[in-house]
């Protein structure tokens, strides 16, 4: 198999540390149905034997890079600029893609040039055993426009990106006070200048390994995270990031509600989140987005609630508690997609 000089798709895998599963990971894209792309590796400076690893592959299809330490965003950033295709997928060095994933994905953007975005659904592997479990994002617009004002709907290693968008928002950000989580970041971006989508199918296995920031609630990371959601929810509601309402939903529903200054109030909550919704869905999809933000103000409450009653606030901290209310809240945010 040769390499084509102007490929469709540039797959962008940077690798740092991973030589016990970027093997699969390379395996996996170069086993696709789809074989009219480049994958470029960018090894960010790892101190083990992950070079050794990477030397066992010799497709013509694979330009491959080595740099000093940079960080994820930084090397995507530098992989963007290397790629000649006006499809960019990411794939992360410990994830597998499905063999039909990138025939899938480049099938839905040229059939549909307004999206900037692409994910799909993804299959949750434990370490080394695949799960029941599965990450089975909402799929349309107007969901995903809604989801992102609260948390991140895409799975990152799933995505495909339009080369001509990311390039012309600068691409990944590198401020250390805005990522990680820079996927988050952004695809928040990007939904404000197109479409983005989620292809209802499992594409990708994704490989849980215990450590992992997003999994274990580090304070900065928590705080972007927070900042983010927050100005989601302006940029749809039509008001300035620091308002406090915007704050209060964001502090509350990522569980940080000693970032607040004084007393939410509900009613102003409930109208800026029925007034960022109204952004998100056409009239005839807003009844189902209404039933979940009715649902989130409950949450929001609550969580008030816990956090300000002593007794309560040491219930919700003891794990089986803890897990019941999560399993709840998981059941409520569903209850608009079991109704359709």
């Amino acid at each position: 198999m040769t390499s084509n000089p102007q490929p469709q798709v540039s797959v962008l895998l940077p690798v740092y540390n991973c030589p016990g599963y970027v093997g699969a990971a390379i395996e996996s894209i170069l086993n696709q149905s789809f074989s009219d792309f480049e994958l470029i590796i960018i090894d960010d400076g790892s101190t083990d034997s992950t070079p050794e690893e990477l030397d066992r592959f010799s497709d013509p299809r694979i330009r491959r890079y080595r740099q000093d330490n940079q960080g994820l965003a930084a090397t995507l950033n530098r992989a963007i600029f290397l790629a000649k295709a006006p499809l960019l997928a990411r794939q992360d060095q410990d994830d597998l893609s499905m063999p039909e994933r990138l025939k899938k994905q480049v099938l839905y953007m040229h059939a549909n040039p307004e999206c900037g975005l692409l994910g799909s659904w993804a299959q949750i592997m434990e370490i080394n055993k695949l799960s029941s479990r599965f990450h089975r994002h909402p799929t349309s617009d107007w969901e995903l426009r809604y989801g992102l004002m609260f948390n991140n709907p895409f799975v990152h290693s799933s995505v495909m990106l339009r080369k001509s968008v990311v390039t012309e928002l600068g691409g990944y950000t590198t401020d250390p006070e805005r990522q990680p989580p820079e996927d988050y970041e952004l695809w928040s971006r990007i939904a404000r200048v197109s479409t983005v989508a989620n292809i209802p199918e499992v594409l990708l296995i994704y490989r849980e390994i215990p450590g992992s920031m997003s999994r274990t609630g580090v304070s900065p990371f928590q705080r972007r995270l927070v900042r983010i959601s927050a100005e989601n929810i302006a940029h749809s509601a039509g008001v300035e990031p620091n308002d406090s309402s915007v704050t209060a939903i964001a502090c509350l529903t990522h569980g940080t509600p000693e970032g607040l200054k004084g007393t939410p109030d509900f009613r102003l909550i409930h109208k800026i989140l029925f007034r960022a919704l109204e952004q998100c869905a056409s009239p005839a999809n807003r009844p189902t987005l209404q039933i979940d933000a009715e649902l989130r103000l409950t949450s929001l409450k609550a969580s008030w609630l816990a956090y300000n009653v002593p007794i309560l606030a040491s219930v919700q901290r003891l794990r089986p508690f803890r897990k019941i209310a999560k399993g709840c809240l998981a059941l409520f945010r569903r209850l608009p997609t079991m109704m359709r």
